[in-house]
């Protein structure tokens, strides 16, 4: 039987606020996380991911009205599935307690997504959760993301038990989500195949479930090649000379780069180009590199550590290095001042005239790291062969966002490592091939692939045996081998406070760039600190351990604009490029060319170019397509065809489309952001219609990019269904007419459901664009075709008008409190009674009704709005039920008085809500109204209590379901009387 059209639970509402706190707190979750196993930029988080595929699969009750009658019937199931989405977003922790947490979430969303699909199809779902995933490869739909990244939804849409599909034009993104939702299946369940693994006491006859025997086979292999590698080019890494003349293993050793002095009198001397000389700031550890003019000293200078008796002057002095006035790269010449351009530094950068003087050693001190003034002989131990890579000899991007180093001559790969980290790089990548081999062998002799019908098929050819299985433990080590790549470049810095870490390297992608590092930190690979290879494979090797073990996972090379959907029809759920902001094929090449090396006779098809694609990637580059006419069109016209083939394969689900943007980057006619006015343009020109719009705030707060750039704000998930081919067309009052009423009913939906207050006008953009893109067309006054840019300006009037309304429909004492707190607040007005009077005429109420009211007091000639503290004071045990006269205000008051209290909470806000279920549209009205007032006044703490007791307001109406469980019913409804105007 053929499954109904339904309305999705996205298509409604989202618990935003729990998704956005579960999406933060994961950027801070490391080993085991499968963001850690390959870097990728501008990733999903997997709780973002992983909420919206459920909610795109998930029918809203709505759909089931024989099912959920009424509407409160269904508030309450939405408000179940709400809950069902909170528990399994958050992350679970290294214990087992809430890794078990965890996997009863997942099971659970499982059963809702098989329960949709089932009814669907009038039948009822399996109960048992491995038949449930049976029934959901079976018969739920598979998920496909055509510009599937990181890997992010493929990977959830696996963890939710259904088919995962992805694909996308970069071949590290798709390698990456190879490694994630492909290859951990093929080998699910199988013991190590490394010899020693066999003969360890404490692994004989361990059960290696899920991906834990491939994990220790990585580990293992991973340890081997550091092994080899130490034989190999240990001799270049020697240990330091501490100051009591004791031996210690070298963490780092910090450059400057350096250019001859523009000084004609200092003869062509080079001189230090250096953003700062402080190491430390800590209290009581402050140290700082001196530089020192000595005639005997190379260049007439030389470097010196001093860390005792380190002033506050010294120490603010050190912190400038040899930087000039001003920004940019300007520097001063060490040796007499003279002013050192950036101009003349570029000059001396593209002529190869740029060098490098080893500033000061950083060791493995008993408790700390220990710096030490570097001598000739470690400076010398770094002056190796330097090797010839060719798949390195490839341009580095020359313009970037957020900054390149090619203007100083860093033109090629290859010129980003120094000599020995190149040395040390090439022997890793080689060891991957050399590693393989043995992998092989042992595979072949080990009892797990014994009998296998193909053990020569590789796996970019389908094969589960030896040689495949050798191919993905070859492809784990060539990741290890970019997160070395990623630590081991001339482009890292030394960080000497990051937070709640010990001074350390930081990542040649510390931001989403290349640019000029003129200070850098060159690692030790065989060290047990930063930048290590054996801590390199053990990241990598605890993904693996984590990884899903079932489900159907597929990941192809194809341009998204040309994919014809080897599955369909499919639900789509994808993350776009983002206009302009991020080049992906241009910061991919730096681990591309790495990989390309390591894999290329693993993973052929993958790795058959020298680089990856470029023209065809959908960016708006305007350096690419002849300027920012061409890229517009290149990204409309491309991310149309996109959507178009979205469009055609989708399931009858609604597709879920991220999309990043910032409001600040205007038109000339000062509209909107002409990323996000292109993308929605190009969405309604693909025959698609806008359903929805959601806010989920997941990108990095610290993120790093150039100022001024059309950085990433907040992502926005469109949600979309195909417009019917017969959509009409309609007139622009007539668009107007039935905007207003959408408008308002869609604010009040987000209200109810919790949407954060400064979410809720990008929530609200959903509906109005969905009553535009529903339309053929829209026609203006003068017969022209409406644009979205165009729309937008009217949908936000509306609500900007929908915002303002709703209070007029309060009770009296309601709307004269809101009035008197937007003027005086909770203060004392002496002398205010005649002017409270006077404002009590209007709203038809009496001085003596309201001192009788609970809320507010005249006496003596002054006035005052009582505060929360001071209302419970009064009426020590108000509550909605016993209240003489019945105010709103007063019940938004009680209701956050008690939210708030340390010994309260939901569940006391839920009591007081049970009592009086018909007031909640109107409390969550006054507390946006009141966090309105606070706003504007800047009253942070007011503002921050209001918010928190709207965005709670979910939970406290199932705090409220329990208590009308327990006995808790609704306050008898108040007899509403007529006051006579007063005379």
């Amino acid at each position: 039987m053929t499954a109904r059209s339904r309305l999705k639970l996205i298509e409604h509402s989202l618990p935003l606020e729990a998704i956005n706190a579960a999406s933060s707190r994961e950027k801070s979750v490391r080993h085991g996380h499968p963001s850690t196993l390959h870097l990728w930029w501008a990733r999903r988080p997997l709780a973002a991911c992983r909420a919206v595929i459920f909610a795109q699969l998930v029918d809203d009750p709505s759909a089931w009205k024989e099912k959920f009658p009424t509407a409160e019937d269904q508030a309450k199931e939405r408000r179940r599935l709400h809950k069902v989405i909170e528990e399994m977003v958050e992350w679970p922790r290294s214990n087992a307690k809430d890794q078990m947490r965890f996997e009863r979430a997942i099971v659970a969303a499982r059963y809702e997504i098989a329960r949709s699909v089932a009814w669907g199809l009038d039948e009822e779902p399996p109960t048992d959760p491995e038949a449930v995933i049976e029934y959901l490869q079976e018969k739920g739909p598979p998920v496909y993301d055509p510009f599937c990244g990181g890997g992010s939804i493929p990977l959830e849409a696996q963890r939710l038990g259904l088919r995962a599909y992805g694909s996308d034009l970069n071949p590290v993104a798709v390698l990456v989500t190879k490694a994630l939702i492909e290859f951990p299946p093929k080998f699910a369940g199988l013991s190590p195949v490394h010899p020693e693994a066999k003969k360890e006491g404490s692994l004989i006859g361990r059960q290696w479930e899920g991906g834990a025997g491939l994990a220790e086979d990585v580990r293992r292999y991973g340890e081997w090649m550091r092994d080899q590698a130490e034989k190999r080019i240990g001799h270049l890494y020697p240990g330091a000379t501490l100051l009591d003349g004791s031996k210690a293993t070298v963490i780092a050793w910090l450059w400057a780069r350096t250019v001859a002095s523009p000084d004609p009198a200092q003869k062509g001397a080079h001189v230090p180009l250096a953003a700062s000389f402080a190491l430390s700031s800590k209290v009581g550890e402050e140290t700082i590199i001196v530089p020192v003019k000595d005639a005997n000293a190379e260049d007439g200078w030389r470097f010196t550590v001093k860390s005792t008796d380190v002033t506050k002057a010294e120490l603010q002095i050190a912190a400038s290095g040899t930087k000039g006035a001003g920004r940019g790269s300007n520097f001063v010449c060490l040796l007499s001042g003279a002013t050192i351009s950036g101009n003349y530094i570029k000059a001396e950068g593209r002529a190869g005239r740029m060098g490098a003087r080893l500033m000061a050693v950083v060791a493995e001190g008993t408790r700390s790291r220990v710096y030490v003034t570097p001598t000739e002989a470690e400076e010398f131990a770094a002056k190796v062969v330097r090797p010839i890579v060719p798949e390195l000899e490839q341009a580095t991007p020359e313009r970037l966002t957020g900054g390149t180093c090619f203007a100083y001559g860093l033109t090629t790969y290859d010129k980003l490592f120094t000599s020995r980290q190149l040395t040390a790089l090439t022997t890793f990548s080689d060891l991957v091939g050399e590693t393989r081999e043995k992998v092989l062998a042992d595979a072949m002799g080990a009892h797990a692939f014994a009998n296998h019908p193909d053990p020569d098929l590789q796996l970019a050819d389908g094969g589960t045996g030896a040689a495949a299985y050798a191919d993905a433990v070859a492809t784990y080590l060539a990741f290890i081998v970019d997160r070395m790549v990623d630590r081991h470049s001339s482009l890292t810095r030394w960080d000497p406070n990051p937070t709640g870490f010990a001074p350390k390297i930081a990542n040649t992608f510390s931001r989403q760039a290349l640019p000029m590092v003129w200070d850098f930190a060159e690692g030790n690979p065989f060290s047990s600190s930063s930048g290590n290879l054996l801590d390199a494979a053990d990241w990598v090797a605890k993904v693996i351990d984590r990884s899903i073990q079932s489900g159907w996972g597929l990941a192809r090379a194809i341009d998204a604009p040309k994919n014809s959907y080897p599955v369909r029809p499919t639900v789509i759920s994808t993350d776009p490029p983002y206009y302009d902001n991020i080049g992906y094929a241009d910061l991919s090449d730096f681990f591309y060319v790495w990989l390309r090396r390591s894999l290329k006779d693993v993973h052929k098809d993958l790795f058959r170019r020298l680089v990856t694609p470029k023209n065809e990637e959908l960016v708006a580059t305007s350096y690419r397509h002849d300027g920012k006419e061409g890229a517009e069109k290149h990204f409309m016209d491309g991310m149309g065809e996109a959507l178009a083939a979205m469009r055609k394969a989708s399931a009858d689900a609604p597709l879920a489309i991220y999309y990043a943007f910032k409001q600040s980057e205007v038109r000339d006619d000062g509209v909107l952001s002409p990323g996000w006015a292109a993308f929605l343009q190009a969405v309604v020109n693909s025959g698609l219609q806008v359903d929805g719009t959601w806010p989920i705030r997941t990108e990095l707060s610290n993120r790093m990019i150039a100022s001024g750039t059309n950085a990433l704000a907040s992502s926005v998930v469109l949600v979309c269904r195909t417009r019917p081919e017969d959509a009409r067309v309609i007139g622009v009052r007539d668009f107007q007419r039935e905007l207003k009423p959408v408008m308002k009913q869609a604010i009040e939906d987000h209200q109810k459901a919790g949407v954060p207050l400064p979410d809720r006008r990008q929530a609200a953009i959903g509906p109005g664009i969905g009553i535009f893109s529903k339309y053929a067309w829209v026609r203006e006054i003068d017969d022209s075709r409406m644009s979205v840019a165009r729309a937008l300006v009217l949908i936000n009037r509306e609500i900007d008008e929908a915002l303002s309304e709703g209070t007029e429909a309060l009770d009296p004492e309601t709307r004269f409190a809101l009035e008197w707190h937007e003027i005086n607040g909770y203060k004392l007005v002496e002398k205010g009674a005649g002017a409270a009077i006077s404002q009590l005429m209007s709203f038809n109420l009496t001085e003596g009704r309201m001192n009788s009211s609970g809320l507010f007091r005249s006496r003596s000639g002054d006035a005052k709005l009582l505060t929360r503290g001071e209302m419970q004071e009064a009426d020590p045990q108000w509550s909605p039920s016993r209240d003489g006269i019945f105010t709103v205000w007063e019940m938004a008051q009680h209701m956050a008085r008690v939210f708030h209290a340390e010994e309260g909470g939901v569940d006391d806000a839920g009591r007081i809500l049970a009592e009086s279920r018909r007031s909640g549209p109107d409390v969550l009205l006054v507390a946006e109204r009141l966090f309105e007032i606070a706003t504007n006044k800047g009253d942070n703490d007011e503002a921050l209590a209001w918010n928190q007791l709207q965005t709670a307001w979910p939970e406290i109406e199932r705090a409220a379901d329990r208590a009308e469980e327990a006995g808790i019913g609704s306050a008898p409804v108040q007899a509403q009387f007529d006051f006579p105007a007063l005379p």
